[in-house]
C-alpha cells in the first residue's frame, strides 16, 4: 500500500474514532478498537494479523500499567475515605492562607492528589474551594476555579501516578521515575505561571460576576449536608446530556454517583477526617514514600549506580504496592477496617473503566505501528529538537479539540508517535510531555471536568469558559514553551 494511502486510512480511522464519540456518543473504548480494526484490515496488517496486534497492543500495556493504575486507585479511594483531602485543604488555607491558596491547592492537586479518580477528585475538593473562595474575595471564585481545573487536568498528563502520564510512558517507553521527575520540573512552572495569568486577566477586568457567576448558586453545604455528597449524580446527568458520552470528557469514563463506602460506622470507627485519627502526614506518608522510591530509580540512573536492591526497591510495582500496604495500614486506623475494605471495592469498581481505556489505547498504538506510519512520519521529522516538540503539541491539541478528553487525546497522539520516537533524536519523555501539553489545549463542552466544575463552583457557562476553557487551554501553552528551552538539557 501507498504512503498516501496508509496516511489517508489513519486519518479516516481516527475522524472515525472522533464521530463515534462525539457524535453518536458510542462508548470510547468500543470506538478505539473500532478505529483499530479498520486500521489493521485496509493496511498491511490484512484479515490475519489485525486481531492480534490488536490484542497484543492490549496485553503489553496492561503488563506495563495494570497494575500500577489499579494500585493508584486504590490508594486514591482510600485517602477519599479517610477525608484525606478535606484535611489537606485545611491544612494548606492555615499554612499560606487564602490569597495563596490557588496556588498551593492547584499545585497540591497536580502533583500530590494523582492517585484519586479525577471525578471524585473535584467532586470531594470543589466545596472546599468554593468555601475558601467567600475567604479571598474580590475574585474568589474564578480564581479558585482556574485553580482547580489547571491542577487537575495538568496532573492527569503530566504527573506520576495520572492515569493520562502512566499511558504516555508505557506508550513511549520512558521509566516511571525518569516521567515522574522530568514532569514535577515541568509541572510546577506550568501551574504556577498559568494560574498567575489568569489571576492578571481576572484582576483586569476578564470576569464579570452578574453574568459569570450563578445567581441562584447553592452554598457550599446545605443544612449541614455536604456539597460533596448531593450533587454528583445531578452533574452526570447534565455532562452526559452535554455531550460527554459514557466518560469521554477529561477521564476515562465518568464515574457513577460518588458516595461514602461503606455503611454506619461501628464503634472502632472514626468518621472520616474526624479529631483524633493520624495527623495529616501520617495519611499521605505511604504515597511520597511510593513516589520518592520511583524517584530514586531515576536519580540512580542518572547518576549510574547500579544495585540491584535499589533497582527492586524503585520498580514501580515494588513502590506502589508499598504504598497501597501503608495506605491500607494507616486506614484500619483511621477509619476502620470495614469502611477502609468498602473503598477498595469501590475502588476496584473505578480502576476497570480506566484499565480498559488505557489498554485499547495501547491496542491502536500497536496497530498504527504494525501499519507502517512510523516509518512514513520520520520522512517529515528532523533531529531539530524545536520542531518535533511542536508537531507532537499540535497533534494532541488537534485531537483534544475533537474528542474533548485529555486522556483519550493523549494516548491517541501518542500511539500515533510512538513508532516515529526512536528516530526523532530525542529522548523520549519529550515527546511524552509534550503529548500531555498538547491534549490539555481547548477542554470545552465535551468534557466531564467542565461541566463539574460549572456546578460545584456556582459558575455559568460563559464563566466557566473562562475558568476552565481558557485556563486551562493557557497551561498547555505555557507547559510547551517551558519544555522547549528544557529540552536542551537532554
Amino acid at each position: 500500500m501507498s504512503d498516501i494511502a496508509i496516511l489517508a486510512n489513519t486519518a479516516v480511522a481516527v475522524l472515525a474514532i472522533v464521530v463515534l464519540i462525539v457524535r453518536f456518543r458510542v462508548n470510547p473504548v468500543i470506538s478505539l478498537v473500532l478505529g483499530s480494526l479498520y486500521l489493521g484490515l485496509v493496511t498491511r496488517l490484512g484479515l490475519d494479523e489485525t486481531v492480534s496486534t490488536i490484542t497484543g497492543g492490549f496485553g503489553d500495556i496492561m503488563a506495563e500499567v495494570g497494575l500500577l493504575i489499579a494500585f493508584g486507585v486504590l490508594m486514591g479511594a482510600i485517602l477519599k475515605e479517610m477525608g484525606a483531602i478535606e484535611q489537606l485543604v485545611n491544612h494548606l488555607l492555615r499554612l499560606f492562607g487564602p490569597k495563596r491558596l490557588p496556588y498551593s491547592m492547584s499545585l497540591t492537586i497536580g502533583t500530590l492528589l494523582q492517585s484519586i479518580y479525577l471525578d471524585v477528585l473535584l467532586v470531594i475538593s470543589a466545596p472546599l474551594a468554593r468555601t475558601a473562595a467567600r475567604r479571598i474575595e474580590p475574585l474568589g471564585t474564578p480564581r479558585m476555579a482556574a485553580a482547580l481545573a489547571i491542577g487537575l487536568e495538568c496532573g492527569i498528563v503530566l504527573m506520576v501516578p495520572g492515569v493520562g502520564t502512566l499511558a504516555l510512558a508505557a506508550l513511549l517507553g520512558v521509566p516511571l521515575g525518569t516521567m515522574l521527575l522530568w514532569g514535577f520540573v515541568l509541572i510546577v512552572p506550568t501551574i504556577l505561571v498559568s494560574v498567575a495569568i489568569m489571576t492578571f486577566l481576572f484582576r483586569v477586568g476578564f470576569w464579570n460576576p452578574a453574568r459569570d457567576e450563578a445567581a441562584d448558586a447553592e452554598p457550599a453545604d446545605v443544612a449541614g449536608e455536604p456539597a460533596a455528597e448531593r450533587v454528583p449524580q445531578a452533574v452526570a446527568a447534565v455532562a452526559a446530556e452535554a455531550g460527554d458520552p459514557a466518560g469521554a470528557g477529561s477521564g476515562p469514563a465518568a464515574p457513577g454517583p460518588v458516595r461514602t463506602a461503606g455503611g454506619p460506622a461501628t464503634p472502632d470507627e472514626v468518621p472520616a477526617g474526624a479529631a483524633g485519627g493520624p495527623p495529616l502526614v501520617v495519611r499521605f506518608a505511604p504515597l511520597i514514600v511510593a513516589l520518592l522510591m520511583i524517584a530514586s530509580g531515576a536519580i540512580a540512573e542518572a547518576a549510574g549506580w547500579e544495585n540491584a536492591m535499589l533497582g527492586f526497591v524503585s520498580d514501580p510495582v515494588v513502590a506502589l504496592l508499598t504504598g497501597l500496604v501503608g495506605t491500607v495500614l494507616v486506614g484500619r486506623f483511621a477509619v476502620g477496617r470495614q469502611r477502609v475494605e468498602a473503598a477498595i471495592a469501590n475502588g476496584f469498581r473505578e480502576s476497570g473503566q480506566i484499565l480498559i481505556l488505557t489498554a485499547v489505547g495501547g491496542s491502536l498504538a500497536a496497530v498504527v505501528s504494525a501499519g507502517g506510519l512510523g516509518d512514513i512520519l520520520s520522512d517529515y521529522f528532523t533531529a531539530d529538537t524545536f520542531a518535533p516538540l511542536l508537531l507532537v503539541w499540535v497533534i494532541a491539541a488537534v485531537l483534544h479539540i475533537a474528542v474533548g478528553s485529555v486522556t483519550i487525546s493523549a494516548i491517541t497522539a501518542a500511539g500515533i508517535l510512538a513508532p516515529v520516537a526512536p528516530s526523532l533524536g530525542i529522548d523520549p519523555v519529550l515527546i511524552a510531555l509534550a503529548a500531555g501539553t498538547g491534549s490539555l489545549f481547548a477542554v470545552h463542552v465535551t468534557s466531564n471536568t467542565f461541566w463539574l466544575l460549572q456546578s460545584l463552583l456556582g459558575q455559568t457557562t460563559r464563566g466557566t469558559l473562562k475558568t476552565c476553557t481558557v485556563g486551562v487551554s493557557i497551561a498547555s501553552v505555557v507547559g510547551i514553551l517551558l519544555l522547549m528551552p528544557l529540552s536542551l538539557l537532554f
